[in-house]
């Protein structure tokens, strides 16, 4: 089940963060440096077509190996041309999923990144709409 947390177009305000010029080791700690390289629009950095652009909540864990748990939000764009092994969000048969797109010759179905969650495959009647591309996996640690 996915809900939709906010679109990106109705919120046109900027969130710019500080660009810290070094890279963090995340082995050995070492002392931090004071040198800001710049700043990063998080709406230029995470959104590629604001119109187009919206974010939705992941319940469940068929995603797993991609990276997605339950309660991440993804950035989804409808802008985007769904290509072999995209991650997705689809309408299946009037119900909303993320899946990750196969798309070879005339077979197309909707694979898990979860061995513990069945692919879905499709027979004669099913209906099949990609709303969307995941651009981006906000997840919290």
């Amino acid at each position: 089940m996915l809900t939709i947390a906010s679109r990106a177009a109705e919120c046109p305000t900027r969130f710019v963060l500080p660009l810290i010029g070094f890279r963090v080791p995340c082995g050995f700690p070492s002392p931090a440096d004071d040198y800001i390289e710049g700043r990063i629009d998080l709406n230029e950095h995470l959104i590629r077509n604001k119109e187009a652009t919206f974010i939705i909540r992941v319940q469940g864990w068929s995603m797993l190996k991609a990276g997605i748990h339950d309660g991440d939000e993804l950035i989804v764009d409808r802008s985007i041309e769904p290509r072999h092994l995209n991650v997705v969000v689809a309408i299946v048969n009037g119900r909303l999923t993320v899946k990750r797109l196969f798309k070879r010759d005339a077979v197309v179905r909707l694979t898990s990144d979860n061995e513990d969650h069945p692919d879905i495959e499709f027979k004669d009647g099913d209906e099949l709409e990609i709303w969307g591309v995941v651009t981006t996996v906000l997840h919290k640690v």
